[in-house]
C-alpha cells in the first residue's frame, strides 16, 4: 500500500522528469515508512516464538485468544524464513498462536530482535483517506526538501536556518490530519 504515488509526488514538486521514477519511490517508500506504523491497523507483535516438529508458536505480551481465531489467515513478518509469510492459525492460546512452519529442529521459546509483526485482515484502506493521502504527501515533500534544499530549507522561529526538518516535528505538521486515524499504541509517550 503506497499512500502517495510517483506520479503524486512528481506533479506536486513540479520536477517533470528531472529525476527517475527509482528516486522519488523511495521518498514515497520513506513515507509510508514514517507514517503507516502511526495508523490504526490490525497488528499486533510477536515477542518469542519456539517449534516443535512443524508446528511453531508465537508468543505475545498481551492476551490473543480474542483477537485470532483457529483457521484465520494471518501475514508475518520479521520472524524469519520458517515463520515469514500468510500463515493459518491453527492454534490460539491466552497469549500465544500456533502455525504449522517448515521445521526440521526443535527450538525452545526464544526472542524476536526486533519484535515480528502479525498482521491480521484489515478493514480500512488507508488509501483511501482523502486527509491521509494529503499528510503523506505533506511528509514526501518534507522529505524530498529534506534531501535536496540548502540546511533542509527549515526555519527555527528566529528565522534562522535549521538542520532538522526531520525532527519530531515532522509528524507534528500532520497529526491534526491524521488524527482520526491514529492508533492508539502510537500515542505513547
Amino acid at each position: 500500500m503506497a499512500l502517495t504515488t510517483v506520479a503524486e509526488l512528481r506533479s506536486t514538486l513540479g520536477v517533470g522528469t528531472l529525476y527517475p521514477d527509482a528516486t522519488l519511490q523511495e521518498v514515497c517508500d520513506a513515507t509510508d515508512a514514517v507514517l503507516l506504523p502511526m495508523l490504526w491497523a490490525n497488528t499486533n507483535f510477536a515477542t518469542a516464538h519456539s517449534n516443535q516438529g512443524t508446528v511453531g508458536t508465537l508468543y505475545f505480551d498481551t492476551e490473543v485468544q480474542d483477537i485470532y481465531y483457529v483457521g484465520q489467515t494471518i501475514n508475518i513478518t520479521g520472524a524469519g524464513a520458517h515463520f515469514n509469510g500468510n500463515k493459518t492459525i491453527t492454534g490460539v492460546g491466552e497469549y500465544t498462536i500456533t502455525i504449522t512452519t517448515n521445521h526440521v529442529t526443535d527450538a525452545t521459546k526464544h526472542p524476536f530482535n526486533p519484535f515480528a509483526t502479525v498482521t491480521a485482515s484489515t478493514y480500512t484502506d488507508w488509501t483511501e483517506d482523502a486527509a491521509v493521502q494529503q499528510a503523506a504527501l505533506m511528509v514526501s515533500v518534507e522529505i524530498w526538501q529534506a534531501r535536496t534544499a540548502t540546511l533542509s530549507g527549515s526555519n527555527l522561529v528566529d528565522y534562522q536556518p535549521s538542520p532538522y526538518r526531520m525532527s519530531a516535528q515532522l509528524l507534528a505538521k500532520v497529526r491534526g490530519l491524521i488524527a482520526h486515524a491514529l492508533s492508539p499504541s502510537s500515542m505513547v509517550g
